[in-house]
């Protein structure tokens, strides 16, 4: 079965509806970003969810003690870094991190399998390495995600990863069957295409999601 994490959650209400629809994960955003939450209201959505449902902070380029005081205040299970955090970065944190790469060429998968390379060697060295997944997203510049543009699949549908893959990158209910289809990810993550506006779900958006992610896994 496919996972689905719905991210850019930035209220009890959309959090909620998510894990009702069946949801795996939720994202909060701590990037620059029209998502983008406090760690107050954040905290305030993480202490009304149900157990066994995984909350996940998004940052890119923030300094180690802002993420770490941030993690620990809403009491973050997984960190998902998209700026151009390194493996000695991710591995100073006690949460599972995700690591994401933007890819907009075949030179970017040459930098991603390089990436991917370094931080599995750091694996075989440090088996307590932290990183657990990557996530592959669409590139935009000065952008880090949830920009709604659409993923070339044929970028890493042949790419091997000994990690779980996460993909992203303009998924909504139209496109996500062929997206898993062609990629066959670990998990969806999805935002802008289950959106009403920039931080607002869309009850049947959302739905429509859930519905096809669980028929076609």
């Amino acid at each position: 079965m496919v996972k689905v994490k719905i991210c850019g959650i930035t209220s009890l209400e959309d959090a909620l509806l998510a894990v009702e629809l069946g949801a795996n994960a939720l994202g909060f955003v701590f990037a620059d970003s029209p998502r983008r939450v406090t760690p107050e209201t954040a905290a305030s959505i993480i202490s009304e969810l149900p157990p066994f449902i995984t909350t996940v902070g998004v940052f890119a380029n923030r300094s180690y003690d802002e993420v770490k005081l941030i993690a620990d205040f809403c009491g973050l299970d997984v960190l998902q870094f998209h700026g151009e955090e390194d493996v000695s970065y991710c591995g100073q944190f006690n949460q599972k991190v995700i690591k994401a790469f933007r890819m907009r060429n075949y030179t970017e998968i040459e930098e991603w399998i390089f990436r991917e390379n370094e931080f599995e060697a750091t694996t075989l060295l440090d088996p307590s390495s932290n990183v657990v997944a990557f996530l592959v997203d669409a590139y935009a510049r000065g952008q880090y995600g949830g920009t709604g543009i659409h993923l070339n699949w044929d970028l890493v549908r042949n790419l091997e990863s000994r990690k779980p893959l996460i993909l992203a990158g303009g998924l909504d209910h139209k496109n996500v069957a062929l997206a898993i289809k062609v990629v066959r990810p670990y998990a969806v993550d999805v935002s802008s295409g289950v959106e009403l506006r920039p931080g607002k779900k869309d009850r049947r958006k959302m739905r429509e999601f859930m519905k096809v992610v669980r028929e076609c896994s």
